[in-house]
């Protein structure tokens, strides 16, 4: 994960926004876990322009759950292509360098933000396969970056976990917000706490020191009639675009209806991403055997 050089003037002011509200708002008392040892040992392996692969190689080897992970997906379906490997080079080199990071930062995030909770007994699960579809629909918009697209998919709800863990009874606003009709999740967030978890997942993002971009996508993601309306950051207009798209062929594959914002901003969503109904329809089957594995 690698963050923007240049922070465009709209992350400028969210990234002022959270720093205020951390100082004198709500976010005083939400309790923002560091960020992991190992996975900023990983962002720097992964830094420079010719990445550690020692580093990499070492880190994945540190934990032993994580090497199993890298391997059981090497030889998964979706990679394999003959003998079944059997050691963690050879689980990168089949995996290739993006997507091995890409499942060490989704192990390392899982555990070091762990869920406990009726409300969110899949959280993870689907954390990790919208991570698999941004990185999938990433491939297939140009100039869109993968590491970039599969941060996003990954942290763009983890404001939900974290105020689970520090906010007093936020477990019964998941129950009424997933309930309610009369307003949306995050009024009901709002209503409740003073905040949601947009600006919750947007501050992890900022004290995790993942990209500018990122940050400001997760505090705006549900903020969709922004799309190609204001603002200057084309790159976080395509990410709020396309994680909705995600989540939309996500819940195809699980055999469930679209959501509210789906049908209400669809058209919008498609028109900046230039993407049209047939694309879709190739894109749902390309991605249900990565959704299958994940």
């Amino acid at each position: 994960m690698i963050d923007a050089p240049v922070a465009s003037s709209s992350t400028q002011a969210i990234a002022k926004e959270l720093d205020d509200a951390r100082k004198r708002g709500p976010l005083q008392t939400i309790a923002i876990p560091p960020s992991p040892a190992i996975l900023e040992r990983m962002r720097n392996a992964m830094a420079s322009a010719e990445p550690d692969l020692n580093e990499i190689a070492n880190i994945a080897t540190s934990d032993v759950a994580m090497s199993a992970q890298l391997i059981k997906s090497a030889n998964s379906p979706a990679y394999n292509t003959g003998q079944p490997v059997q050691t963690i080079g050879q689980a990168m080199n089949r995996l290739g360098l993006d997507i091995t990071a890409a499942e060490m930062t989704r192990f390392i995030v899982a555990h070091a933000l762990p869920v406990r909770s009726a409300q969110l007994t899949r959280f993870w699960e689907r954390s990790s396969k919208r991570a698999v579809a941004m990185g999938f629909i990433a491939t297939k918009l140009p100039g869109m970056s993968l590491d970039v697209a599969h941060t996003y998919g990954l942290f763009c709800h983890v404001g939900m976990p974290v105020m689970l863990q520090s906010v007093r009874g936020y477990a019964g606003t998941l129950v009424e917000a997933n309930a309610r009709i009369d307003r949306s999740f995050i009024a009901t967030e709002n209503a409740n706490h003073r905040t949601d978890h947009a600006v919750v997942g947007a501050l992890v993002a900022r004290m995790w020191k993942l990209s500018p971009t990122v940050m400001a996508a997760i505090r705006r993601h549900h903020d969709l009639d922004m799309l190609g309306n204001d603002g200057d950051d084309a790159e976080m207009h395509t990410l709020v675009a396309t994680g909705l798209v995600a989540e939309h062929l996500m819940r195809r594959h699980e055999g469930l209806d679209a959501d509210a914002d789906w049908k209400q901003h669809k058209e919008r969503v498609q028109a900046w991403l230039l993407v049209d109904d047939d694309e879709l329809s190739h894109w749902e089957d390309e991605l249900a055997p990565l959704l299958d594995i994940t």
